[in-house]
């Protein structure tokens, strides 16, 4: 109340009896508005010191809170947005996210659905599972891209052998029932696997089969052998070669312990 009679008295003296009002009249007018403005507002603030600094502390409480809580959300949503923006993948793509393979069923702002597939163990076919992730996963973990195999796949296949003895002189004809297994589509192989090579850009290994060996930790041979071949005649595929390999085993050194992996 004392400040504004004093703002008044001030502002009287100032523009005294006059008609009109010189330019330097209006200025210090303007000036003693504003700097009792200024004071009311540091004298009300002195006052007020210590509830405005608990009313800070408290929006800032709420606002650190706030962000905790939607942290995950923020990060769903700027998941999408990374994976719009590279194109990582498309509803029917078969990806991998960390542990989690599938074929894409749908995807929002918030989350991923996929037709969980079992590639984990070596398999193509569906689990009949759904899965659904948060896209907040994507700054986790790489999203692999998987949709060629979907068609054609590079299946390995690892036979165990216990005995160390020369497993070399049966890769030949082994190599040769190979192809005649997959003699009914290596064309369509050699087209799609070129396809997939000028995609990617980068030097894949051939439609041809590849046998190659390694030794285990007990001095065990493991023989892996890679085909290139359509995803849903893989497994198939697997059991013939297993059995050609057992039978040329067999014949050619007789019956000993065979463990396959």
């Amino acid at each position: 109340m004392l400040v504004s009679v004093m703002k008044r008295f001030i502002i009287s003296s100032i523009r005294g009896d006059v008609a009109f009002l010189s330019d330097a009249q209006r200025k210090w007018m303007s000036r003693t508005k504003n700097g009792t403005f200024i004071f009311i507002l540091f004298i009300l603030f002195m006052l007020w010191q210590s509830e405005v600094s608990k009313f800070a502390l408290s929006v800032t409480a709420i606002a650190i809170a706030l962000v905790i809580a939607s942290k995950e959300i923020i990060l769903c949503f700027t998941g999408s947005i990374q994976r719009a923006s590279s194109r990582s993948f498309v509803i029917g793509d078969w990806i991998e996210v960390g542990t989690i393979y599938g074929e894409v069923i749908e995807h929002n702002l918030m989350a991923t659905v996929i037709q969980e597939i079992d590639l984990e163990h070596g398999q193509y076919h569906y689990t009949g599972k759904t899965a659904t992730f948060p896209n907040s996963m994507f700054f986790t973990y790489a999203v692999k891209n998987l949709n060629f195999m979907k068609r054609y796949v590079y299946h390995n296949t690892t036979i165990t052998v216990v005995e160390f003895v020369n497993l070399y002189p049966l890769f030949p004809a082994l190599t040769e029932q190979i192809e005649q297994h997959c003699e009914d589509f290596i064309e369509v192989a050699k087209r799609y696997n070129g396809v997939i090579e000028k995609h990617a850009g980068v030097d894949l290994p051939g439609s041809e089969p590849h046998i190659h060996i390694t030794s285990g930790i007990n001095g065990e041979q493991n023989v892996h052998i890679m085909i290139f071949c359509p995803t849903e005649r893989a497994i198939h595929l697997e059991q013939l070669i297993r059995e050609d390999f057992m039978l040329a085993y067999h014949q050619h050194f007789g019956d000993k312990h065979l463990q396959k992996k």
